[in-house]
């Protein structure tokens, strides 16, 4: 018999939690809104995210702001200059097609 535990892994050694994707959870529903928001876009944009940036990020924003994430820089969650040009650009798209 082997030494270590179930499939191979050895007992002795604890987990190391993952740097970023552990945080508390919203059990006062402090970010609801943004939440239901960024769901129902992906709901109407057939699940795809690319068309919801703008909801994600203020979603995350909103979990800093009530101290249910650690507070990141959001280059660092890739939301970075390009996708902040990209969305300005959606946005005055947006614009001359209303008019």
């Amino acid at each position: 018999m082997s030494a270590g535990g179930a499939f191979g892994g050895n007992r002795g050694v604890r987990p190391v939690p993952p740097e970023k994707g552990v945080f508390p959870l919203d059990h006062m529903h402090l970010c609801d809104l943004e939440k239901k928001e960024y769901l129902n876009c992906l709901k109407s944009a057939g699940h795809k995210s690319e068309g919801c940036r703008h909801l994600s990020k203020k979603y995350l924003e909103c979990r800093m702001e009530k101290n249910l994430m650690a507070k990141q820089d959001m280059s660092e969650l890739g939301f970075g200059k390009i996708s902040d040009a990209k969305t300005k650009s959606e946005e005055k798209t947006e614009q001359t097609v209303e008019k």
